[in-house]
């Protein structure tokens, strides 16, 4: 299963879609988001994808981590928000 990558520039309703589907299809689902404008949409996207499952009868939590990512041979720390149902 791959990390859902976001941007400052992501369209929060379009993550929130993703992060709804991977969590019905696979029951996990990792988010990971670099600089605050990125945080910032990951974490609506998270408050709206738990709309989207609400109305299937799944409750979602999320924990939030650093991670250290490497982009063009710089390490980077990220936040990953793992998303599970409860």
């Amino acid at each position: 299963m791959d990390i859902i990558k976001v941007s400052a520039h992501s369209r929060s309703t379009a993550v929130a879609g993703a992060i709804a589907g991977v969590i019905r299809e696979h029951k996990h689902a990792e988010v990971q988001a670099i600089g605050a404008g990125a945080v910032n949409q990951a974490i609506k996207a998270i408050a709206i994808a738990r709309g989207f499952l609400e109305l299937d009868g799944i409750s979602i939590c999320c924990v939030p981590f650093f991670a250290e990512i490497m982009i063009n041979d710089q390490e980077r720390t990220a936040i990953r928000l793992v998303v599970d149902p409860r």
